[in-house]
């Protein structure tokens, strides 16, 4: 029984001196993230980049040219049905003539070289051209209508996404500056504990319900962390640049 007992103390000696070290090493490591804050960049200047860089909205943008192109060609469609038509010849022209008195018949052979042409206008009001005409510019000038709403819509839905990333960047900083202070906190707490369990004041079991809580608190903190670092890479990736984060000590 006495040898069993030696061994738990050792082995409870050597989980309290592991467990005193990295607590704290986890509390040098999270003591700047527990006095510090993060100043993002202006909200306007990360809308402003993103809405530059959005593939999206230029698409958006070309369409609208697109439309305005089909629109003009339409104003014009009716120049299609006026033209002017040009035809030119040349080379040797051969002449045949006969005539007739009495009876006599006499036949003619002449061959010169000529150069002939001609030129004429032509105009054509085709009754569907003319009936539709007005139709076919209404509906360009829907498009390019539908094609600008359209390319707001876009900027707008942008505009809304970023405000939501940018706030839930904010709110995983806090909740990271939470969950580190807690996470510092019950470190502290888990040291003092050791201490009385080496002097025999607080039980194993105390030592170990403690040791629980704290690896709970570190299991938290480490995911708010990932999510601070995800939130703040997904948004750097829309604006295009990374945020140069300036430390404001509290």
């Amino acid at each position: 029984m006495n040898k069993i007992l030696h061994i738990v103390s050792i082995l409870s000696i050597i989980v309290i001196s592991f467990n005193t070290m990295q607590g704290q090493t986890s509390e040098l490591e999270d003591s700047s993230l527990n006095s510090t804050e993060f100043r993002f960049p202006p909200l306007q200047v990360v809308l402003d980049s993103v809405l530059k860089r959005s593939a999206m909205l230029k698409f958006r943008n070309k369409h609208i040219g697109v439309v305005e192109s089909t629109l003009a060609s339409e104003r014009i469609y009716w120049s299609r049905n006026l033209g002017v038509q040009a035809d030119t010849r040349y080379g040797n022209l051969s002449n045949f003539a006969t005539s007739e008195d009495g009876s006599n018949n006499t036949a003619s052979l002449t061959t010169a070289t000529q150069f002939n042409y001609t030129v004429g206008v032509y105009i054509r009001f085709p009754l569907f051209d003319v009936l539709n005409r007005k139709n076919q510019i209404e509906l360009a000038e829907l498009e390019i209508d539908e094609a600008t709403s359209m390319a707001e819509f876009t900027k707008e839905e942008i505009r809304q996404t970023v405000i939501r990333m940018y706030q839930n960047l904010i709110l995983k900083q806090k909740l990271l500056k939470i969950r580190s202070r807690s996470f510092s906190d019950g470190s502290l707490n888990k040291q003092m504990v050791e201490k009385e369990f080496k002097n025999g004041v607080v039980p194993l079991s105390e030592y170990v319900r403690i040791s629980g809580i704290t690896s709970n608190l570190e299991s938290d903190y480490e995911e708010a962390m990932s999510e601070f670092i995800t939130a703040k890479q997904l948004l750097e990736d829309m604006a295009g640049f990374i945020f140069g984060l300036t430390n404001l000590k509290r």
